[in-house]
C-alpha cells in the first residue's frame, strides 16, 4: 500500500503549476523563458503526445494550448523566434535529444545527460560505436563533415556527407537526428540558405561547450540518472517507473536504483493514484 493515496486531477493541477500552464504564470518574454528552462532542468520546446515533459509553447501560452498550424500564432511567435535568437548564446542545451524531439536541458543538468552517453571527450569515441555497430555510416559521414570543417549548416552538411538530394532527405534526417540523441551535435545558428533560407548550423557538441567532457566524467551514471529523476520529478509530480523508462531509455533496474536512491534521501515517495494500476513515484517536494 502506498504512503499516500492521490487523484488524476491533483496531479493535473499540480502539473500545471509547474509547467506554468496559468495566466498569472505565463512567459512573456525571452528572459522568462530562459528562466523557465533554467527551472525545469529539462523541457520540451512544443508538446508532444506521449511524452510527459514541460513545454515552452505552452508555458507562453499560459494553458493547455493544443498546437496550431496558424503563422501569427503569438505564442508560436515568442517560443520560435526566442530558440533561435538563443542558439549561439549557450543559455541551455538545445537539440532533439528526449525520443528525438525538440528538447531544452539547462546548463546545469546537462552534464548528467551527457554523463549518461557514450561520449567520453575524445575526438575519436564516434568510431568505437561505429566499429560496435551503434553508431550509422550516415551519422559518422556527418559527424565526420563537422569535424573536418567546423560548423556547417544542413546544406553543406549534405554536401559534404554525400547525403544531398531529395532522394536521401530521409537518410540525412534520421542520422542528423540520431547524432543529437547521442548528444554529438547541436544547433548553434541559423543560416539563410536552402529553397526556405533557413538552415540550422551545426557543431559538435563538445567544442561547442569544451567543458562539458570534464563535468561529466566526475559524475557516474548512477548519480546522473537520480540528479536527472529528481529534477523530471518535481516536474511532472508523479510517475510510474514503466514511463520514466520509457521516456529516459533507461532498465527498469536503473530506474528502481534511482527512485530507490531518492526515496533514501527524502526526495520521493511511493504513493497510490485513483484509477491507476501499480506503483506511483511522487517527488515529495
Amino acid at each position: 500500500m502506498g504512503e499516500a493515496t492521490l487523484t488524476r486531477a491533483q496531479i493535473a493541477a499540480l502539473r500545471n503549476d509547474r509547467y506554468h500552464r496559468r495566466r498569472d504564470k505565463r512567459l512573456a518574454s525571452a528572459e522568462d523563458i530562459r528562466a523557465f528552462v533554467n527551472e525545469a532542468g529539462v523541457c520540451l520546446l512544443f508538446p508532444v503526445q506521449g511524452i510527459e515533459l514541460p513545454n515552452v509553447y505552452q508555458a507562453v501560452a499560459g494553458f493547455e494550448k493544443p498546437m496550431t498550424a496558424q503563422h501569427d500564432d503569438p505564442h508560436i511567435a515568442l517560443t520560435w523566434e526566442t530558440k533561435d535568437r538563443a542558439l549561439d548564446r549557450r543559455w541551455w542545451y538545445y537539440g532533439k535529444l528526449i525520443k528525438g524531439k525538440a528538447t531544452l536541458v539547462s546548463l546545469d543538468l546537462l552534464p548528467h545527460f551527457y554523463a549518461l552517453s557514450e561520449n567520453f571527450g575524445d575526438e575519436d569515441d564516434y568510431l568505437h560505436e561505429y566499429a560496435a555497430g551503434t553508431l550509422s555510416a550516415d551519422a559518422k559521414n556527418i559527424y565526420e563533415a563537422l569535424l573536418r570543417h567546423g560548423p556547417l549548416h544542413a546544406i553543406e552538411i549534405k554536401r559534404k556527407a554525400n547525403l544531398y538530394g531529395d532522394a536521401l532527405k530521409a537518410r540525412f534526417d534520421k542520422a542528423l537526428t540520431e547524432l543529437q540523441v547521442g548528444l554529438k551535435v547541436l544547433p548553434v545558428g541559423v543560416a539563410e540558405a536552402g529553397a526556405w533560407r533557413y538552415a540550422f548550423i551545426y557543431e559538435i557538441v563538445s567544442r561547442w561547450f569544451p567543458d562539458l567532457p570534464a563535468q561529466a566524467r566526475a559524475i557516474t551514471r548512477s548519480e546522473a540518472r537520480v540528479a536527472i529523476l529528481a529534477r523530471h520529478l518535481h516536474n511532472v509530480v508523479a510517475a510510474q517507473p514503466k514511463e520514466l523508462a520509457r521516456l529516459f531509455g533507461w532498465k527498469p533496474a536503473e530506474v528502481e536504483a534511482a527512485v530507490r536512491k531518492l526515496i533514501e534521501r527524502g526526495q520521493a515517495k511511493i504513493v497510490t493514484v485513483t484509477g491507476v494500476q501499480g506503483e506511483v513515484v511522487m517527488a515529495t517536494d
